[in-house]
């Protein structure tokens, strides 16, 4: 593991940061990650290894659909800080009718670790799936979650009027939501924050063209804002066009705390708080 994590420090000639050596304490939490894909193969422990290295302390996991769950949770069967968020992506939404709904169901009513139902929503920047089918199952799995009483994890990309416009319709103003990998100016940051939902940030806003999002998060107030990763995608700078995992969340943490002029162990105190405190999860 050690040789793994040297890896990490140079690559091409060029010295890079370690993640551990931010030196933050263990209260982070990466709210968004697929570890269960194929990318991470048969890293999974070394992967888990350098996040809490770095200061993570809990893991969202993200199972797209009830099959990816059931084939990968044993993945985490031995650590209790990786939590489970399960849902339907758009990009299948095809795959949403009474059977994939009733698994899921199923798999939350047995396993305490999934502490919300997501990523749910639509993708109109791919378009892997037609556009009324998507909304059907956006709606299908509201519902869902609103009658399991869960918080939803929300992906919207090149629909964010239209996600705003079903999420007002079946009620979720005021209900436990989280934006993930936001990636919009203020104007959307306002659209959030009124109906009383938090903002996750993703490893973009570590960018130099991310001037939107950048300045999003200057008026984004600390009680309402959340980290991911969105591994293995979406790295942010100093490893950005290598693969993303947990341990990079500093690197966001810090590029925030730089914009906001503040500590990054003040950020990663209160993004930290604010995600144990979402999803109910136990330090």
């Amino acid at each position: 593991m050690l040789q793994t994590a040297t890896r990490f420090c140079s690559m091409s000639q060029q010295t890079r940061i370690c993640p551990e050596n931010l030196a933050l304490p263990l209260q982070g939490v990466d709210t968004h990650a697929h570890i269960d894909l194929p990318e991470f193969k048969t890293e999974v422990p070394e992967i888990l290894d350098r996040a809490r290295r770095a200061g993570i302390e809990f893991i969202g996991n993200v199972f797209l659909g009830p099959t990816a769950y059931a084939d990968h949770k044993d993945l985490f069967a031995h650590d209790p800080n990786v939590f489970f968020i399960l849902g339907i992506h758009p990009h299948e939404a095809r795959k949403v009718n009474d059977h994939s709904l009733a698994r899921i169901q199923s798999a939350i009513h047995a396993d305490e670790k999934i502490k919300a139902l997501g990523e749910i929503g639509l993708d109109y920047f791919r378009d892997h799936a037609p556009h009324d089918v998507q909304r059907q199952a956006f709606l299908a799995q509201l519902e869902l979650a609103r009658d399991l009483d869960l918080p939803v994890v929300i992906h919207s990309r090149a629909a964010e009027h239209e996600t705003l416009e079903l999420l007002d319709q079946s009620g979720f103003v005021q209900r436990p939501l989280i934006w993930h990998c936001f990636g919009g100016g203020t104007d959307l940051a306002g659209e959030i924050l009124d109906r009383g939902w938090q903002i996750s940030i993703p490893g973009t806003v570590t960018f130099p063209k991310a001037e939107a999002l950048q300045k999003a998060v200057q008026i984004i107030p600390s009680s309402r804002m959340v980290l991911e990763t969105d591994c293995p995608f979406l790295t942010p700078e100093p490893y950005r066009g290598k693969r993303n995992e947990p341990a990079f969340t500093v690197f966001t943490a810090r590029k925030v705390a730089e914009l906001r002029k503040e500590s990054v162990g003040r950020v990663w105190e209160y993004t930290g708080h604010n995600a144990r405190v979402f999803f109910g999860l136990e330090s």
